[in-house]
């Protein structure tokens, strides 16, 4: 049964008017359910509308991923979660993650994101809500201007939800900052957010 009062429909609207191309990926509701059990929350929310009624959201070609009660080559948000805590809720193409929930000690869960390009966390200083509102109503455009070349619309809708764009030179160095003069290609998601945190590792130390 539905939820009274469902973010959805808010949601939808939102999805309706970006700027950018955005996919509702099919969720199965069991599955759904089942993860807004383990997360504690309802439809109410923007996080639980977009578990229970989507299996994610592919946003601007398939830049941006955004997780929810999972699709075939997509984690759900339970599925994603770290063990060092916070909930993993989006992946970009280029191995970025956006982790809700790294607080300031006393302060509210804001969305962190750590990408390719300087291999830092960076605090967004936005809920989930607000965050999930910005990336569907075109703050994507600007947010990855450092990250994008000519034609990479048509290169990354090509490629797999359960993969990304690995970049030699990588991002981070002074020879990978422009995407259009380096070395691409698709290689498994998982494998390349660990390359971006093995290499701050091994920078920070």
């Amino acid at each position: 049964m539905r939820v009274e009062q469902s973010a959805w429909a808010e949601i939808s609207a939102l999805i309706e008017a970006a700027p950018y191309p955005v996919e509702v990926l099919p969720v199965d509701a069991e599955r759904g359910a089942s993860c807004l059990g383990v997360l504690g929350v309802t439809e109410r929310s923007w996080l639980g509308a977009v578990v229970a009624n989507s299996g994610g959201l592919v946003v601007d070609h398939g830049w941006l991923r955004v997780l929810g009660g999972g699709h075939d080559g997509l984690p759900d948000v339970v599925e994603a979660m770290p063990e060092s805590g916070g909930l993993v809720v989006a992946f970009d193409v280029m191995g970025g993650q956006f982790v809700w929930g790294r607080p300031q000690p006393g302060a509210a869960p804001t969305v962190n994101y750590f990408g390719p390009e300087d291999l830092v966390w960076q605090d967004l200083e936005r809920g989930y809500g607000d965050w999930l509102h910005a990336m569907l109503a075109g703050a994507l455009t600007g947010f990855y201007e450092g990250l994008r070349w000519p034609g990479w619309e048509n290169e990354v809708a090509a490629v797999a939800l359960d993969n990304g764009i690995d970049t030699f030179p990588p991002p981070w160095t002074a020879e990978g900052k422009d995407l259009s003069q380096v070395s691409r290609k698709a290689v498994p998601l998982g494998e390349l957010v660990s390359v971006h945190h093995d290499a701050a590792r091994q920078l920070d130390g």
